[in-house]
C-alpha cells in the first residue's frame, strides 16, 4: 500500500515495548490484510516483554515484532488466488499459527502443530496496529453480524476456554458438577461456554466478591471464594484458570474418582505428591496451552447466537501503556481492548 502506521512492538528484548512508525503490509498471494478494529490485550503480553533473549530464540521468535494476538477487523486487501474472503468482511485472525498439513493439524488438533510455538502477537506481527497481515486464509474466522470492534478476545481468551471445556465435557453429563478456580477474562468465558454446552452443576470460585458476583450472572450455579481443603466436592471436572500450588492441590482434591482436570493457569504452580497414589483414582489431567481453530469458531458462533458475551473497556491505541497498566493491576471492569 506504500503507507505507514504506527504499532506497539518489542523492539528488544527484556526493553520496554514502543510505539513506532512502520510500513503497512504487503500482499503475497494467498495472504489477506486485514485493518485491524480492536485488539484484546492479554497477561502474556506482559511476560513477553520481560522475556530474556535465550527464551525467545528457543521458540523462534525474531525481535522487533507487533504485539497483540486477539484480533479483528475487516478485511482490505486479498492476495492472488484467494476465494473463501472477501474485501469488506468482517473478520477475526485466529493467534496461533498451523501449517494444516501435519498429523496434528490433519486430526484438528492444531493447537499441537510445531509451527504454533510462534504466532501472531508472539514472534510474528500481531494488531496493535492499524493493518496487520494473515499469511493465509486458515488465520481468517468470518464474523458475520458480530461487532469486530469487539471479537478479538474470542480468538484467544474465549477460544481457550473453550478448549478447556472441551477436554472436560466427556465428564460433564446430567447431573455432573463443574468448578471454575478464577473467573476473570478466562474464567468467565468458561462459565459460559459450560452453561452453553453441557449439562453440569457450575461452581465458580474467585476470591474476588465482584467477580463472584458476576460469574452468577453469566450461568455459574454456585459461587464461593475458596475450595475446602480437604476435599468433600465430589466434582466430575475442574478447570483451573489459576494455576498456582494451592489451586492445583485444592482442585485435584475437589474431583470424584474418575474426573477430569484441566490445568490453563500459568501462574507456575506444581504438584509436590507423588503422581501414583497421590491423585484420586482413574483421574485425567491436561494442561491447555492455546487452542484449535475449531474452538476459536465455535466461540464465535457461540457469540453470534448470544450465548457467549463480552464486557470490554476500549483504549486508543496511543493509550495502550496505560491499557496494560490497568490490566496489571487489575483496574478493569471488562476485556481490555485497543481500537487503533
Amino acid at each position: 500500500m506504500g503507507e505507514t502506521m504506527t504499532a506497539y512492538r518489542i523492539v528488544e528484548w527484556q526493553h520496554a515495548p514502543e510505539l513506532v512508525e512502520i510500513p503497512v503490509p504487503e500482499v503475497g498471494p494467498g495472504q489477506v490484510l486485514v485493518e485491524v478494529a480492536g485488539c484484546g490485550l492479554c497477561h502474556s503480553d506482559l511476560t513477553m516483554t520481560e522475556m530474556p533473549a535465550e527464551i525467545g530464540d528457543a521458540l523462534g521468535w525474531q525481535v522487533p515484532f507487533t504485539l497483540g494476538h486477539e484480533t479483528a477487523g475487516r478485511v482490505v486487501e486479498v492476495g492472488a488466488g484467494v476465494t473463501t474472503v472477501s474485501v469488506g468482511q468482517a473478520a477475526a485472525l485466529t493467534s496461533p499459527s498451523s501449517c494444516g498439513t501435519c498429523a496434528h493439524c490433519r486430526a484438528g488438533r492444531d493447537s499441537a502443530c510445531a509451527h504454533g510455538d510462534a504466532g501472531r502477537g508472539y514472534g510474528r506481527d500481531g494488531g496493535l496496529a492499524r493493518y496487520v497481515r494473515a499469511g493465509s486464509v486458515r488465520d481468517v474466522l468470518p464474523l458475520g453480524a458480530l461487532d469486530p470492534r469487539h471479537a478479538g478476545p474470542l480468538t484467544d481468551a474465549g477460544a481457550t476456554s473453550h478448549h478447556a471445556v472441551r477436554r472436560a465435557r466427556p465428564e460433564l453429563g446430567p447431573g455432573s458438577v463443574a468448578v471454575v478456580i478464577g473467573v476473570g477474562g478466562l474464567g468467565s468465558f468458561a462459565v459460559q461456554i459450560l452453561r452453553a454446552t453441557t449439562e453440569a452443576r457450575i461452581v465458580a470460585v474467585e476470591v474476588d466478591p465482584a467477580r463472584r458476583a458476576v460469574a452468577l450472572t453469566l450461568g455459574a450455579d454456585e459461587a464461593v471464594e475458596s475450595l475446602p481443603s480437604q476435599g468433600g466436592l465430589e466434582a466430575d471436572a475442574v478447570i483451573d484458570i489459576v494455576g498456582v500450588d494451592q489451586t492445583i492441590r485444592r482442585g485435584l482434591r475437589a474431583l470424584r474418582r474418575g474426573g477430569a482436570f484441566v490445568l490453563v493457569g500459568a501462574a507456575g504452580g506444581g504438584f509436590s505428591k507423588p503422581w501414583m497414589g497421590g491423585l484420586p483414582r482413574e483421574v485425567t489431567v491436561t494442561s491447555i496451552q492455546g487452542s484449535s481453530i475449531a474452538d476459536a469458531q465455535a466461540v464465535v458462533d457461540l457469540a453470534a447466537a448470544g450465548a457467549v458475551t463480552l464486557a470490554v473497556d476500549e483504549f486508543a491505541l496511543t493509550d495502550v501503556v496505560s491499557a496494560y497498566e490497568a490490566l496489571d493491576t487489575g483496574r478493569l471492569t471488562g476485556r481490555a481492548v485497543v481500537i487503533p
